[in-house]
């Protein structure tokens, strides 16, 4: 028989705290032990009940202070204890969030487990930028696509039918590789005016706007040199809203929200 033990793997959303659910504000009050990743902003943490055991286990792309076969392992281990463990992780965890190895450690120890959705950083991206990422007529589809491999390069994708869908491309983890991505997708028929947009730090005070076409995009990321996690919008949505305002149009600009 499956034991009861009390842990949630938690979206933290994309930064900003009062883009919590309320279901994840709740747990964060109570959970005596709160497993954390370096994405998750500081102001999140603070919500933590007095008291809770903080265990950072420093997942961030390209800098791993914890495996996530050791994080699995933290995992089950304060779960036995009986204490109730709450797994925080940026954004949303079934989101480009590794919830499928942690899952399975969890059905493996016969540890049950509740999934709280967060919001993405596609969606509040968005939001702050006043631009639908979908468009009658124009996208009709959302593509999210990982820009970051196990190997640190650029994962492979069907480039070509990525690029004849029509719908709107959003990269997580692209800043190291766009140049890759632009280039695999100009060589895919894409258009190099095909607006784009950089989003780093997105709903957060120190989020930077940047925009371009998909084919200055890389030259823009390499002058701005990021240091926050950097979210890439590319389609057609992307030039205008639906009252027809010009967002851009082969024009480069940077903007701090």
């Amino acid at each position: 028989m499956t034991q009861m033990f009390h842990v949630f793997l938690v979206g933290a959303g994309p930064g900003d705290p009062e883009l919590l659910t309320v279901r994840a504000y709740n747990l964060l009050h109570e959970a005596e032990v709160i497993l954390y990743d370096s994405l998750v902003d500081p102001r999140v943490l603070r919500l933590a009940r007095k008291g809770a055991r903080m265990i950072d286990v420093g997942k961030r792309c390209g800098r791993h202070a914890a495996s996530q076969k050791m994080i699995c392992e933290i995992l089950v281990a304060e779960a036995r204890t009986g204490a109730m463990v709450v797994r925080l992780k940026g954004g949303d965890p079934m989101i480009f969030g590794r919830a499928t190895e942690e899952m399975a450690a969890l059905d493996e120890a016969g540890i049950a487990y509740e999934v709280v959705p967060g919001i993405t950083a596609a969606s509040a991206a968005a939001a702050s930028l006043g631009i639908s990422l979908t468009q009658r007529g124009v996208a009709r589809s959302l593509h999210f696509l990982t820009g970051h491999g196990a190997d640190d390069g650029l994962p492979g994708h069907d480039w070509v039918a990525l690029t004849r869908s029509g719908g709107t491309i959003a990269v997580y983890m692209g800043g190291q590789t766009i140049a890759g991505l632009a280039a695999h997708l100009i060589e895919s028929g894409m258009r190099p005016d095909m607006p784009a947009i950089a989003v780093e730090n997105a709903s957060l005070p120190n989020q930077r706007n940047l925009f371009g076409s998909i084919a200055m995009l890389p030259r823009l990321l390499e002058a701005a040199k990021p240091g926050g996690p950097v979210l890439i919008c590319i389609g057609e949505a992307l030039r205008g809203d639906v009252r027809g305002d010009e967002v851009f149009l082969n024009v480069e600009r940077v903007n701090t929200a």
